[in-house]
């Protein structure tokens, strides 16, 4: 079908969540490569792609990325190209080692909370600690991430990247609602996008309902809702 707004975020915007609901969002091309092998990304999504990107920042009250996006694009994770306000900023930082010059530390455009372990240093000025104890590995346990975020009131949660963030939540079962954004390009190398746990049977693949929406400058949405599949799960 073609792009509509009202209909593509409808599953996000209609209700007030009582309880946390989370989606991701994810550019890639027609290959699954979010990037080139240098790293180069900016812009494989178009005009009209990225709007929707805005759109959706503004209709969350957080958004979430990891620190190698932070590292890697300076992202402001505000919204510009559509309506709305910002939410607030949360960067997965276990370590801290996120730079206190990165934009969205600095330029007071809307809250920003660093998730870091508790032996991580101070993080800059005017920017949440948030700490929470990491898992053997190093890393933070998604749901211990969502809990927190929903204490503080922040119900509605995008993890916008990158792919390996998104990777970890997908595969603790804590995405609602996956956008992914497929653009007509071809690369035939560079960053994968979606990486998970590996599968021996094709009974084990995740399989959303899924709704297609095509955009006039020739991206595709993808909107996948996983909720019926996480509440056969539980």
């Amino acid at each position: 079908m073609r792009y509509d707004p009202a209909i593509a975020l409808a599953p996000l915007t209609r209700r007030r969540a009582a309880s946390p609901i989370v989606v991701a969002q994810l550019g890639q091309t027609l290959d699954g490569r979010i990037a080139t092998i240098t790293g180069a990304s900016k812009y494989i999504s178009g005009c009209e792609a990225l709007a929707h990107l805005h759109r959706l920042r503004a209709s969350v009250d957080a958004v979430v990325v990891g620190v190698g996006t932070v590292a890697a694009d300076d992202p402001q994770l505000t919204v510009r190209l559509a309506p709305g306000r910002n939410p607030a900023r949360v960067v997965i930082d276990p370590s801290g080692r996120a730079a206190a010059a990165a934009r969205l530390f600095v330029d007071g455009a809307a809250p920003t909370l660093s998730v870091a372990g508790p032996d991580a240093p101070p993080p800059p000025p005017g920017v949440e600690r948030l700490t929470i104890a990491p898992g053997p590995d190093g890393t933070f346990a998604p749901d211990a991430i969502v809990a927190a975020l929903a204490a503080r009131g922040l119900l509605r949660i995008l993890v916008e990247g990158g792919a390996q963030t998104i990777g970890r939540f997908l595969d603790a079962g804590r995405i609602d609602l996956l956008h992914l954004l497929v653009a007509p390009m071809i690369l035939g190398s560079g960053k994968p996008g979606i990486t998970l746990r590996p599968i021996e049977e094709l009974s084990d693949a995740l399989r959303p309902a899924t709704s297609v929406h095509a955009f006039e400058d020739g991206d595709v949405l993808f909107t996948c809702d996983l909720r019926a599949r996480l509440e056969a799960a539980e």
